[in-house]
């Protein structure tokens, strides 16, 4: 590199360097290995559940890697910019290159080399009883007939015919590069102007398409709310199956259906159903079935009995075998605010140690416990809370482990006291609840054409093969005519030779004279 290059040469060395193909490449590996970290931390636009439980295990290193947007890696600076110049090089490797092609092909093929003999491929034979130029036009109807473009060039006593093709080879380059820049782009809008939500319900509720309805909402930075179409999601049933003969899975999942009543507005609903491979694809939004779970269904009663909550409460799952753990909030209609903490086993088994535990993912023998809290919920200070956790630290705990009286426990259908004589809880039953993700990417099938425009120039420059042939053509003092046919390839063509001795023959066959 020469110091002494000024700002203009050193911008035009920085340009050619980012333009190459050899940088492209390894933008490209490094925007691969720039993913992997979204796929070993939670991301706060697909799982902010999971982001949130991540800072309260890890209180001293979740800050630092938030610092590094570590949960936000695919909106990140440094995954952006990776990504624009990835996008910046591809374009200036593939228009110099497309500009270079298209004058490639409007140009004849190249002059015919003096010393054929010295190519890869070389073939030679002499004829007699006929003329040179029968001969040439032998070859270059047999080059014409195999797709070759020809031109013909004469030297002294010598006619030859130059030939080329596989321009297609290059043509499926562009095109696969080409393709994705169009990836790069579809991609780009479709995050800007899509959304990621998720929500989950219970069976028998209904989801509305509105802001308010996500549980959470990750909208594209160019994102309109007016842009989402109304329409209604109801979950009449959740199905699932789970092995029950195979005594090694017993217990394994093998099916989960949904079964849904949508309704767009102004439209007459629909019966459909989800499962975790088979999305919903309704009103330009795909819906996707993430996880499931039990809703237990508690009535909690003031002393005279009146009602002062009942629900259907997600439980979230915290093994295989679907032990949940839910909290339940009672800000009003008691003497004091009420917190629940809730374990909910779908077939209860009891430990050596004496725990619960649950020994089999579906409903065979359903219990719930719950520790009782009393004090300030939190509530009334305007701060938003999580549905899913209770801060005790302003609470006395009056049920439980460690508290004086042990912890509630029900079966279906059961009614227990709760301390202090502050009212009753009862246990009603157990719906099942699903968590459902809404996806919104209006750049969906741009991504599929270029997709597979990429996947068919890739098989084009891979199977295609780039190759010159020509043949020369001279005529001797004895009166016989002396042809030599060669072959040049770009890049590797085991096929090479096998073509040069194919148009050989085929020019002998025409010619249908004996050689010498």
């Amino acid at each position: 590199m020469n110091p002494n290059l000024g700002v203009t040469g050193w911008l035009r060395w920085f340009w050619r360097q980012l333009t190459s193909m050899r940088t492209a490449l390894l933008l490209l590996l490094l925007l691969a290995i720039a993913a992997v970290p979204g796929s070993l931390v939670p991301q706060r636009s697909s799982d902010p559940n999971g982001v949130s439980q991540y800072f309260a295990d890890h209180k001293d290193t979740a800050p630092i890697l938030d610092s590094f947007q570590m949960f936000d890696v695919y909106s990140s600076a440094w995954f952006s910019a990776i990504y624009i110049l990835l996008f910046i090089s591809l374009i200036g490797c593939v228009l110099p290159r497309t500009k270079h092609h298209f004058e490639a092909l409007q140009a004849q093929p190249p002059t015919t080399p003096a010393n054929l003999s010295r190519l890869p491929a070389f073939a030679e034979f002499t004829v007699t009883g006929t003329s040179a130029e029968a001969v040439l036009e032998a070859g270059r109807s047999a080059l014409k007939a195999d797709r070759y473009r020809v031109a013909r060039y004469d030297r002294g006593d010598t006619i030859s015919v130059s030939a080329e093709r596989g321009y297609m080879r290059e043509t499926g380059n562009l095109v696969f590069h080409f393709a994705l820049v169009g990836v790069l782009i579809a991609v780009g809008f479709g995050g800007g102007f899509g959304f990621a939500g998720q929500r989950a319900f219970y069976e028998g509720q209904a989801f509305t398409n509105s802001l308010i309805a996500f549980d959470s909402f990750n909208p594209g930075r160019f994102f309109n709310s007016s842009t989402l179409t109304p329409y209604t999601i109801t979950l009449d049933k959740f199905t699932a199956t789970y092995e029950e003969k195979n005594t090694n899975a017993i217990g394994q999942p093998t099916d989960f259906t949904a079964e849904v009543t949508t309704q767009v507005k102004g439209e007459d609903p629909q019966k459909n159903t989800i499962k975790v491979n088979e999305p919903l694809r309704i009103a330009g939004t795909d819906v996707y079935l993430l996880g499931h779970g039990y809703a237990p269904t508690i009535t909690v009663r003031d002393p005279e009995g009146n009602v002062v909550f009942t629900d259907s409460v997600n439980f979230l799952p915290q093994d295989k075998n679907l032990t949940s753990l839910g909290v339940v909030k009672v800000p009003d209609g008691l003497a004091e605010q009420l917190g629940l903490i809730g374990f909910f086993y779908p077939t209860v088994s009891e430990g050596h140690s004496g725990a619960y535990f649950s020994m089999y993912p579906d409903l065979i023998d359903p219990r719930l416990t719950l520790d009782v809290y009393t004090g300030d919920l939190g509530l009334d200070e305007g701060i938003p809370r999580s549905v899913y956790a209770l801060d005790t630290a302003d609470m006395t705990k009056l049920a439980g482990r460690k508290a004086p009286q042990k912890s509630l426990e029900f079966s279906v259908g059961e009614t227990v006291e709760l301390p202090n004589g502050l009212g009753t809880v009862t246990f009603d039953g157990v719906k099942r609840f699903v968590s459902l993700d809404i996806h919104r990417d209006p750049t969906q099938g741009w991504v599929l054409f270029f997709s597979l425009a990429a996947l068919a120039g890739l098989l084009i420059s891979l199977f295609i093969p780039r190759r010159r042939m020509w043949v020369s053509v001279t005529e001797n003092s004895d009166g016989s005519v002396t042809a030599q046919c060669a072959g040049l390839a770009r890049g590797d063509d085991p096929t090479l030779l096998g073509a040069v001795d194919a148009l050989k023959d085929k020019m002998e066959r025409t010619v249908g004279l004996s050689r010498d």
